[in-house]
């Protein structure tokens, strides 16, 4: 039992008429007097709070799957425990949601009358991936007089699970409908080669090439037809995704693994879209996972269902051995999408785990640049500190920009962003390379 705010002012005010009446000897036999109320006052509402079972019932309502770093309602509805009656309940709640994650508009205050029920919503934000605990609603239960307050525990635990956002990929497939692509930045581009799959036939437009006519057809119908091609479909694109320590690294709210898992899912989707496969392989992790490319609608599951648990671990990355592990995985040309956090130290093992993956397969090496070496380049120098701190910063950079330059040189295709930027920045390549004929 704990005493109310309510309890803590009255004795407040007791102590204070104590101190004038130990002034003014007049007082005295009031303070005696009403010294006695209050503890009979006291004493009988600790007694009513004690003896009172009433517990509402709680539901807590969530969805099953939540996406990281994005907020969602959590709905908890309070019930009266008895139909009829006279007896109202007075309480506070706060829900036990997850460590490691943020919740807004906590504790609740409500009063119900038998008969009665309230709903009650918070925001809720997982900042974790992973399966999730929602422990017992707390309570805090007033008194009649709201002296006391009654600490207890109601409703039920609830198993959640957090998975990369693919809240995105919703937003993705929303604007594909209506093309209106370019509001989150994806660029649909004229398509500049060859290596394209024919489509139909059909009148000539303004514009078509010679080389698009299809003179057969044009002498049946007498007048020009034209071929028109689509993007190359049934192609092949594999992640290999680095769980390395320098993947749990945060310039916001998420880390760069979490950043990472969201421009894997929404890469995957839009893939799938075009017509191609999409499967993945994770290295540094503590097991290796590994999902076959397929094609079908359920590959976007498979990827939440492999990957929402993930964790990136204190292992260096060995990009040789995911390289060669990867190599004997894959029997189709594909396009691997190679995603970590590059350091200038990495060029040893990187170098020839590039070459590796090239003699069969087109290589994207998505590196995520960290936002704090870019601010610190950006704030101006005022001290010896920080002119030490630019100049660390200065050769870090250097150093990246000639690893990053030694791999395009050798025919990687390189996406070079900071985190948010890319899920984005992905796709917007890997449509380049399709339209392109490069894939």
């Amino acid at each position: 039992m704990i005493p109310s705010k309510r309890l803590l002012w009255l004795l407040g005010f007791w102590l204070a008429f104590s101190l004038a009446a130990s002034i003014f000897p007049a007082l005295e036999e009031a303070w005696l007097i009403g010294s006695g109320l209050l503890v009979l006052i006291f004493a009988a509402d600790a007694l009513a709070a004690y003896f009172n079972k009433l517990t509402p019932i709680i539901e807590r309502r969530i969805a099953a799957t939540l996406p990281v770093g994005v907020w969602r309602d959590v709905t908890l509805k309070f019930s009266h425990p008895n139909a009829v009656g006279r007896n109202r309940l007075s309480f506070a709640a706060f829900d036990a949601f997850p460590l490691q994650c943020e919740a807004e508009n906590l504790p609740v205050s409500l009063t119900l009358a038998p008969g009665n029920f309230a709903l009650a919503t918070y925001r809720f934000r997982p900042d974790v991936r992973g399966d999730l605990v929602f422990g017992r609603v707390m309570l805090r239960i007033k008194s009649p007089f709201g002296l006391w307050e009654i600490a207890r525990e109601a409703g039920e635990e609830t198993h959640v699970r957090s998975f990369p956002n693919f809240a995105e990929i919703t937003r993705y497939a929303l604007l594909a409908v209506d093309n209106r692509l370019s509001q989150i930045g994806v660029l649909r581009r004229r398509r500049r080669g060859e290596g394209l799959d024919f489509h139909q036939l059909r009148e000539y437009r303004q514009g078509d090439s010679m080389r698009q006519i299809d003179w057969k057809a044009t002498s049946r119908m007498r007048k020009f037809i034209s071929r028109e091609y689509q993007d190359e479909r049934d192609q092949q694109i594999v992640f290999l995704i680095d769980c390395g320590r320098r993947m749990s690294a945060k310039d916001s709210e998420l880390s760069h693994f979490d950043h990472t898992l969201n421009a894997v899912l929404l890469l995957a989707y839009v893939a799938l879209r075009e017509g191609d496969s999409a499967g993945m392989m994770t290295f540094a992790s503590d097991d290796s996972r590994f999902v076959a490319p397929r094609k079908s609608g359920a590959t976007v599951s498979r990827f939440l269902n492999a990957l929402y648990g993930l964790q990136p671990t204190l292992k260096t990355p060995d990009y040789y051995q995911a390289a060669l592990d990867l190599s004997l995985r894959l029997k189709k040309r594909s396009l691997i999408v190679l995603v970590s956090n590059l350091r200038d130290e990495d060029s040893e093992g990187l170098m020839p785990a590039l070459a590796l993956l090239r003699r069969r397969h087109l290589v994207m090496f998505a590196n995520l640049k960290e936002g704090v070496i870019e601010a610190t380049l950006r704030a101006p120098v005022t001290d010896a500190p920080s002119a030490a701190t630019y100049a660390a910063a200065a050769m870090y950079a250097r150093d990246r920009d000639v690893l990053t330059s030694r791999m395009q040189a050798s025919g990687v295709k390189l996406v070079d962003v900071e985190p948010q930027a890319l899920p984005i920045a992905l796709v917007n390549r890997y449509l380049d390379l399709k339209q392109s004929g490069a894939m």
